[in-house]
């Protein structure tokens, strides 16, 4: 099922032991558009901290009761690593939280592994050469990823444009909750569309400009124009969205 990303803002992240705090932001990667993180206000007991939590920590998420469970202590967040949230998530950070927590390595991506790896160590009989090789692809697929490693809060507001125009601001996400992915973008359409709200793929979208606010998508301006308004009211239904997927369709080949 669908998810918006704002509705999922100031829910409670629950430890074995008790509350953490609430959620009030995430961070993905821009290149699959994948959630990796949420981020957690602990409130009274963990005072002036917020903690990165990993998707990779979460059981089935309780939807009525606004409720994010973890398989985590409370113990372990509070000597977690201190990383400053209002900052780019580092390669350095993401390995420091994956050691102290022991969670599985997605700095190349989702289920990212290294060939000859046992445990999360390399296997003592994979060949020198290969092991140097192995760790060179290692470190080069987790540079990459923390390029890409955003926030929402940090991309909220960004500027949709096309080859020819700016068509509108991002609003929010639509997170597919069965896989963490982000299939899908809500915007703000300019004046074009009376400042209407549009829904397009994510997989439309051709780069991320951070340095000029900018998201650039692969489809005309006129493309998107042709889409419908969406309706935040009508998206757990299943036949809503498919609604979409068919006019993605049509759009594409009248344009």
């Amino acid at each position: 099922m669908l998810r918006s990303i704002l509705s999922l803002r100031n829910f409670t992240m629950s430890a074995t032991d008790g509350e953490i705090g609430k959620v009030k932001d995430f961070y993905f990667d821009d290149h699959t558009w994948t959630l990796r993180y949420l981020v957690v206000e602990t409130g009274s007991w963990l005072v002036g901290r917020k903690v990165l939590i990993s998707t990779t920590a979460l059981h089935a998420p309780d939807w009525d009761s606004h409720t994010f469970p973890v398989n985590l202590t409370k113990e372990q967040i509070k000597h977690s690593p201190d990383i400053d949230t209002e900052k780019p998530v580092t390669r350095q950070h993401e390995m420091e939280l994956t050691n102290h927590y022991s969670w599985p390595w997605q700095g190349g991506g989702i289920g990212f592994m290294t060939t000859g790896m046992v445990g999360g160590v390399i296997a003592p009989d994979v060949p020198l050469d290969d092991r140097i090789a192995d760790e060179t692809r290692h470190h080069e697929s987790a540079n990459r990823s923390e390029k890409h490693l955003r926030s929402f809060k940090q991309l909220s507001g960004f500027e949709l444009r096309s080859t020819d125009e700016n068509l509108g601001e991002v609003h929010d996400f639509l997170l597919n909750d069965t896989d963490w992915t982000l299939p899908y973008l809500i915007i703000e359409a300019g004046n074009w569309y009376s400042g209407k709200k549009i829904v397009a793929p994510t997989r439309f979208i051709d780069n991320v400009e951070w340095e000029s606010s900018s998201i650039y998508f692969m489809q005309s301006s006129k493309w998107l124009k042709g889409l419908p308004e969406f309706d935040y009211s009508h998206m757990d239904e299943e036949d809503y969205i498919k609604s979409f997927e068919n006019s993605y369709s049509n759009n594409r080949a009248n344009s």
